[in-house]
């Protein structure tokens, strides 16, 4: 297993939208959002020439985990919400969105979005990868 995270690029004419699939919690915001371009069942799975830019920039910052993020053609990279919200979710992880810097056994990483573990049990932290408690959805 390899240390750092590992993004995967998908590149379109006006916008390259990157994955990580590590971090990737399953809300499935980007399927919902325009399953036109994120369909699981291809590949590649995710076809950014599939919306407009502007429009797919929008999804993807619905992406609470920061798993995807993307780059316009032009250099313009997402911009942090401000001011910086942390909400607890009820399963226990820490949902964190806005200008971040977070300390990661590969060093400080600028971010934007983030779901934190709130149980300590992620072999990803300090992120939450559903090993744990935090990370399980409740059934029923």
């Amino acid at each position: 297993m390899s240390s750092g995270m590992e993004k995967k690029a998908y590149e379109g004419q006006e916008i390259t939208v990157t994955f990580e699939a590590r971090r990737c919690l399953h809300a499935a915001e980007c399927v919902r959002g325009l399953p036109e371009v994120f369909d699981p069942g291809q590949r590649p799975w995710i076809r950014p020439d599939g919306a407009e830019a502007e429009r797919l920039a929008e999804v993807v910052r619905r992406c609470p985990s920061g798993a995807l993020q993307y780059e316009l053609v032009n250099g313009v990279a997402e911009t942090s919400e401000r001011p910086t919200r942390i909400t607890r979710i009820s399963i226990g992880q820490v949902v964190v969105r806005g200008e971040l810097s977070v300390d990661t056994p590969e060093g400080a990483l600028a971010e934007t979005r983030a779901v934190l573990c709130g149980c300590g049990q992620s072999r990803l932290q300090p992120y939450c990868d559903h090993a744990g408690p935090c990370g399980r959805t409740p059934q029923g």
